[in-house]
């Protein structure tokens, strides 16, 4: 990444992430690491290439040994003595690297922390001092311009969007054979909000016509919104894991370690969005072919689109010949409908 020179302006951005710290919880995180190193196997970067540098405590310690420096007395006066580093060139590369280049913000080290320290959250910091000085991945810099713009990261127009569903709402008519399924749009009191990736829309338009397809046969209440795209980290945040991994279980095996213990597929952080890390990114995620190959699972369900372009790239890469799909298009599927009264193409809503 060619970066400009660190100017005292450029530095200043960046320190007033911790001068207006009003979080006891990262107080308390940039003064807790205990160098025992027990995170190290939580990586999946330190697995794959056992270096010290992809130990998770050591990019925690890049963010405080900067917050040293420039916020506590031992650290201005006794810098060398203290670990506390100046927030110069050599410094931000080495942040720039590993905070973004090697972290898919996955938690798993934040687990296995023996004091509690959040990882994840001092990795967070360290990007967020990083925007702040404009030292972002350049392809990262683009998509978040462009949800900035467009309300998501592959500015997608809502011409564009809307012509989508209304192909795909007659697609749907014709594959139900039903005038009555539909897939709304901005409808108000309807009881789910149906949130999208981008990629949805853009790539894989499919995947929409398998959950208005769900929620029909459901008979649900539902709608989609202009702009409303959801690009949260669905298999952290959400909060229908055990539902999820309820309705995959009754077709599939779960892979082993599982859960929060489970391993990154290495597309996380926004790592899919960074194509600078791209040959680091696959390499990372030798693991996870082993994980499918032992459960023998000619199919591999995972919770949104976003984590299918990964594991599809591990597939391809891999050579495991196995089918990458969502848990809505298993679902669709797997749905046994009830036949529809040709001559007169209105019935009821169908059947499971």
């Amino acid at each position: 990444m060619k970066m400009e020179p660190i100017t005292d302006d450029i530095r200043n951005k960046g320190l007033e992430v911790f001068r207006n710290i009003r979080d006891s919880k990262l107080l308390s995180h940039l003064n807790s690491c205990r160098h025992c190193g027990f995170c190290a196997e939580s990586s999946i970067y330190y697995q794959v290439n056992p270096d010290a540098k992809f130990v998770p405590a050591r990019k925690a310690d890049l963010v405080s040994s900067v917050y040293r420096r420039y916020c506590t007395i031992t650290g201005k006066y006794l810098p060398g003595l203290f670990g506390a580093r100046e927030l110069n060139q050599d410094t931000v590369e080495e942040m720039v690297d590993l905070l973004f280049g090697a972290c898919t913000m996955c938690g798993r080290c934040t687990l296995h922390c023996s004091v509690g320290m959040d990882i994840s959250d001092l990795v967070r910091t360290g990007r967020n001092m990083l925007s702040r000085m404009g030292y972002m991945p350049g392809t990262l810099q683009k998509t978040a311009d462009a949800a900035l713009g467009s309300c998501n990261n592959l500015d997608i127009s809502t011409e564009e969007f809307t012509d989508t569903l209304k192909w795909l709402e007659e697609d749907l008519k014709y594959d139900l054979n039903d005038d009555q399924a539909v897939i709304p749009l901005n409808e108000y009191g309807r009881r789910i909000l149906y949130t999208l990736n981008p990629r949805e829309p853009k790539f894989f338009p499919l995947s929409i016509s398998a959950m208005a397809k769900v929620f029909h046969a459901a008979g649900e209440s539902w709608t989609l919104s202009t702009g409303m795209y959801d690009v949260t980290n669905y298999a952290y945040y959400s909060g229908n894991l055990d539902e999820a991994r309820v309705i995959a279980q009754r077709l599939f095996d779960e892979k082993n370690p599982t859960g929060t213990d489970n391993l990154c597929c290495g597309g996380g952080g926004r790592q899919l969005a960074m194509s600078e890390y791209n040959e680091r990114r696959i390499s990372i995620a030798a693991m996870k072919p082993h994980q499918i190959r032992d459960t023998g699972a000619e199919i591999v369900v995972t919770p949104c689109r976003n984590c299918i372009d990964q594991p599809a790239q591990i597939n391809l890469t891999y050579k495991l010949g196995a089918q990458i799909k969502t848990l809505s298009e298993i679902v669709a599927d797997s749905l046994v409908l009830k036949e529809k009264d040709t001559d007169t193409h209105k019935a009821s809503s169908p059947e499971l």
